[in-house]
């Protein structure tokens, strides 16, 4: 890519909010390929809208208004990516009844395609979790969890390369540091790994198999008062090749994505849709 350049816009559909900037990549060989990339974050088994009287978000969200939204776009569109950020999990009295299985079940029939793990995702311990997991036909990208010595093992991958109409996109996930979050019954060994060397490290791996864009899951957290702790922002900044962070955890509503320069200068864009299925993030990138 030697040329990018960003150009931002919002619309608004019904029951919530759609961010949908618009990418430019010139890159020989793509030409008038158009990529539009669906994403959510900490949705927390928000399977109903939230009630009339919610105090800020009356009737908004729930899944059948957002798999109207997701098949209208894909009706409208022939690229379309649909991802999400994790906590899919905790949050209504659906989660306590069906154990993540419902939302694993609800997901996989809007056509996810990729998923990274949030915190939320330890609450039923990993047994819990790869029980429910059993249930979603799309994988689970975990960088920084070192799974290899727990139930998880080899149900999750590093990385992973989706093609969309000839281009090559990369994911990669991040997850938050778990000590002190969760129980530590609940993930059990474990290994929390550093998120900028991992995601260094496959970001690198991606290129390398020649992907066309790099995007990066991350339940992170947007940005922190403790400069210390890792977030979207300070990732953007530490990494080379990540082209889109798509974030979690902190459920930042953002009115249009931010930009960080990386390593190398170079622009990362970095969103995220609030909470509770309210939004439904969108980039529509369009190679040229």
């Amino acid at each position: 890519m030697k040329r990018r350049e960003f150009v931002k816009k919002s619309m608004v559909v019904a029951g919530g909010l759609a961010i949908t900037p618009t990418l430019l990549f010139k890159k020989e060989g793509k030409k008038n390929i158009r990529l539009t990339i669906l994403h959510t974050n900490d949705t927390h088994s928000q399977i109903d809208p939230l009630p009339a009287n919610h105090s800020k978000f009356p009737n908004r969200g729930g899944v059948v208004w957002r798999y109207n939204e997701i098949q209208k776009i894909r009706a409208e569109e022939t690229n379309v990516l649909l991802v999400d950020s994790g906590d899919l999990f905790q949050g209504t009295p659906y989660f306590n009844k069906y154990k993540g299985i419902l939302e694993m079940k609800l997901m996989s029939e809007m056509g996810y395609e990729a998923s990274t793990m949030g915190n939320h995702e330890f609450d039923i311990a990993l047994n819990g979790f790869k029980n429910a997991k059993k249930h979603a036909s799309f994988p689970f990208i975990c960088t920084n969890y070192d799974f290899s010595r727990t139930e998880l093992a080899g149900e999750t991958i590093k990385h992973l390369i989706i093609e969309k109409g000839g281009i090559k996109i990369g994911l990669i996930g991040l997850g938050v540091e778990l000590e002190g979050l969760v129980p530590a019954q609940n993930f059990g060994e474990t290994k929390y790994l550093d998120p900028i060397a991992c995601a260094n490290k496959e970001a690198k791996i991606l290129k390398e198999k020649k992907c066309d864009l790099i995007i990066c899951l991350s339940h992170l957290g947007f940005e922190y008062t403790d400069t210390t702790k890792v977030s979207d922002r300070i990732l953007a900044k530490s990494t080379r090749n990540i082209d889109i962070i798509l974030g979690g955890h902190t459920h930042t509503f953002l009115e249009k994505p931010v930009e960080e320069l990386n390593l190398d200068g170079k622009k990362v864009m970095i969103n995220q849709t609030g909470f509770a299925g309210i939004n439904l993030g969108r980039i529509d990138i369009q190679f040229s």
